[in-house]
């Protein structure tokens, strides 16, 4: 079981890591295992996933690009001109192919916690968020994203959306359609329930 191997990963982490990437891991550990006990998720699975969710966040981006071309995984042309979701989609790789990790929700959770995408399971949703909210976290609006959280994980997951393509479009970059279509997924659900 994945979730019983956490000093292995934290080994792992320590070893593939900047000291600052190491504590950001550790802190979105806490903070989707304390999510996942507000909402419901799974707590164990949870703070695995926050641990490892970085795990290739440090590697150089044409070790990336190598790593994706030698696994087969075809980058659509937003994909190539987004080097920031590399890193997730190479963590499933490692987590997969290299540590044989299992659990496919926590891969899952790995592989879209830069992107989010649209029918995001509550892991998946979990570990998002947990990562605009870690306690190191401490851009402009990181105490309206950690009220937003408080409240619904759905309002904190729009309002998280909204802040990276806003980023994007202001640095005439292309947003991922996942992130599109997770946004309106949720802009979606909230509208119609403040419809009801």
């Amino acid at each position: 079981m994945d979730t019983l191997r956490n000093d292995e990963f934290l080994e792992e982490i320590k070893k593939r890591l900047s000291k600052y990437r190491f504590i950001h891991s550790i802190n979105v550990a806490d903070e989707a295992k304390r999510l996942a006990l507000k909402y419901g998720a799974n707590p164990e699975k949870a703070y695995t996933a926050g641990l490892i969710h970085d795990i290739a966040k440090d590697l150089p981006k044409d070790e990336q690009l190598k790593m994706l071309a030698e696994s087969g995984v075809k980058l659509s042309d937003v994909e190539r001109q987004s080097p920031k979701v590399w890193h997730a989609m190479c963590g499933e790789l490692i987590l997969r192919n290299v540590l044989n990790v299992t659990d496919e929700e926590i891969l899952s959770a790995v592989r879209y916690h830069t992107t989010a995408k649209a029918g995001m399971s509550l892991l998946e949703k979990v570990l998002y968020i947990a990562d605009y909210t870690s306690a190191e976290r401490d851009y402009p609006d990181v105490d309206v994203m950690r009220e937003k959280t408080e409240r619904s994980l759905e309002e904190a997951m729009q309002y998280g959306l909204e802040f990276t393509i806003h980023e994007l479009i202001n640095e005439h970059r292309p947003v991922h359609p996942d992130s599109i279509n997770a946004y309106n997924e949720v802009a979606m659900l909230l509208d119609n329930k403040r419809r009801k």
